[in-house]
């Protein structure tokens, strides 16, 4: 059984891949952080659709939390002032908000530095330039 929360997050993605770096070494959440790609998603209780479209936060019980609110959870994790900002995170309407700004973040994370060809849309979904 596991102790520790595991973060998953898009290991293709060199934004995403990035954010992780950053974030493992200036907040230093209590958690391991594994890419999707070499997760056992199964064994965490994770559909393989759901880890494509955003960072999750599971819990040694299984419980689990998806884009902003897996943010809120690694902050709460950490030490510091960061679990302020995780607990605000958690609050209606800055939770409404962080909703927000994490699906433009994620639905364009093809945009932005660091970016790699894992962090492409699908053909479908690629809005015309």
């Amino acid at each position: 059984m596991r102790t520790r929360p595991v973060l998953v997050y898009d290991g293709d993605c060199g934004f995403c891949t990035g954010s992780v770096r950053l974030v493992a070494r200036v907040v230093r959440p209590r958690c391991d952080a594994v890419p999707s790609q070499r997760a056992d998603l199964a064994a965490l209780g994770v559909a393989p659709e759901r880890a494509r479209h955003e960072a999750l936060w599971v819990t040694p019980t299984g419980t689990v939390y998806g884009g902003a609110q897996a943010v809120a959870k690694l902050l709460l994790s950490a030490g510091g002032a960061w679990p302020v900002a995780g607990a605000l995170l958690t609050l209606p309407p800055v939770r409404w908000a962080a909703h927000v700004v994490y699906r433009l973040v994620a639905d364009n994370r093809r945009r932005l530095p660091g970016r790699t060809a894992g962090c492409a849309l699908p053909a479908d979904r690629t809005p015309p330039t």
